[in-house]
């Protein structure tokens, strides 16, 4: 069997393996129980007794962060010249999809540009 150290074992003294937790208490216990100094994954896993293969019990949930993931994405671009200015108007791809549509024209918001 696997020896736990000695932070490992004093945290699972504060655990209750007979006891039900409230969800607020579950949340208060693995920010106690926790050994790492960033916050950490949580999982849930809940026993809600439906039968998924009916298609008027299937449970699916989305949950909105509310300040997002945090992260930004950031583009670095090394050009000159043309290619220079389509990496500056591909900067606002993400936001609405486009297309290239030929040497010196540029589709944007569905009206065309010609790069100067």
């Amino acid at each position: 069997m696997a020896k736990h150290g000695r932070k490992y074992l004093e945290k699972a003294k504060l655990v209750d393996r007979t006891r039900a937790y409230s969800p607020q208490e579950a949340i208060e216990l693995a920010k106690q129980t926790s050994f790492t100094n960033f916050d950490a994954t949580v999982e849930a896993h809940l026993r809600l007794g439906v039968a998924p293969r009916h298609a008027d019990q299937q449970v699916r949930g989305v949950v909105l962060l509310p300040h997002g993931t945090g992260k930004q994405v950031r583009i670095l671009v090394f050009a000159e010249g043309e290619a220079e200015k389509i990496a500056f108007y591909k900067e606002y791809q993400s936001a609405v999809p486009k297309e290239y549509v030929s040497g010196e024209n540029f589709c944007y918001l569905g009206r065309n540009y010609r790069l100067k």
